[in-house]
């Protein structure tokens, strides 16, 4: 069910690869509560050419723009402001890729030029689009910048590796210039703490589907899927979250608030581990 959250608003999504992705559902929800949009990723990720559908379907443009890249992002808000007819009243920074990870690099051995290369897309361009943005008064005052983060910012999961780091220094980013921001445009800044979800890059990760199963065992709620994710970042777009910013929001089922489940303890018990 619609209820017009959105409607009258502008916005840019970053990220949306394919329809697993938490952007695609983000702009598809977008697109039910009334906004109107643009949809960007690099040019690289432009190639996979799925977002084109997405576009029709949402009656959107498509931009490219590199993240990392501070001219791009300049002419991506100039663009998308002449296409949408005014300021940005929304931002979803959908952005996060390590090749430490997809090189199966172990997490002692770390190659630092991967490192920065990691730090560079999955946290620092949020920096970037926030800097672009406010140099440029192009965030509409008492809009919204959401990004999307992973609870390993704050906890130790394994194969995770370097991404941790990126999501501890995003949520930083998320804090500080939520904060900056806040006091000179009323612009609000958060992030979301998804439970894991079954996206092309997600599912890249080594073990995922191993921690993927354990987080829906420990979650009360089970795992939150990319829908749901969508309804918590619409929200946080939306007029009534406007008193909100500099937070983290976990969208996990109650993961982050557990220590063990009795579902998990059973499985374990049921595996011969137990007694």
């Amino acid at each position: 069910m619609a209820y017009n959250l959105l409607k009258g608003k502008r916005g840019i999504i970053f990220g949306a690869l394919d329809e697993n992705s938490i952007a695609w559902q983000v702009a598809l929800k977008a697109k039910e509560e009334g906004a109107k949009f643009v949809l960007s990723n690099s040019p690289i990720a432009l190639r996979k050419k799925d977002i084109f559908e997405l576009a029709k379907t949402t009656e959107s443009q498509v931009i490219a723009a590199d993240v990392t890249e501070v001219s791009e992002l300049e002419d991506l808000f100039e663009e998308s402001m002449k296409i949408l007819g005014g300021q940005i009243d929304f931002v979803l920074h959908s952005v996060g890729m390590s090749p430490n990870v997809r090189k199966n690099i172990p997490y002692p051995e770390l190659d630092y030029d991967y490192l920065m290369k990691t730090l560079d897309v999955s946290a620092i361009s949020l920096h970037k689009v926030l800097s672009v943005a406010k140099k440029m008064d192009a965030i509409s005052e008492w809009g919204s910048v959401v990004t999307l983060s992973y609870i390993a910012s704050q906890r130790v999961f394994s194969s995770y590796s370097d991404m941790s780091q990126a999501k501890a220094m995003l949520e930083s980013i998320v804090r500080q210039f939520g904060y900056h921001y806040g006091i000179s445009k009323k612009v609000r800044i958060n992030a979301v703490s998804q439970s894991p979800t079954k996206t092309t890059a997600g599912t890249g990760v080594s073990g995922f589907n191993a921690f993927y199963n354990y987080a829906d065992a420990m979650s009360p709620l089970g795992n939150a899927d990319a829908s749901s994710c969508s309804d918590v970042c619409v929200f946080l777009f939306s007029d009534l979250s406007r008193m909100i910013t500099m937070q983290t929001i976990y969208n996990d089922g109650g993961f982050s608030m557990m220590g063990i489940s009795n579902k998990l303890i059973q499985q374990y018990i049921d595996c011969g581990c137990g007694e």
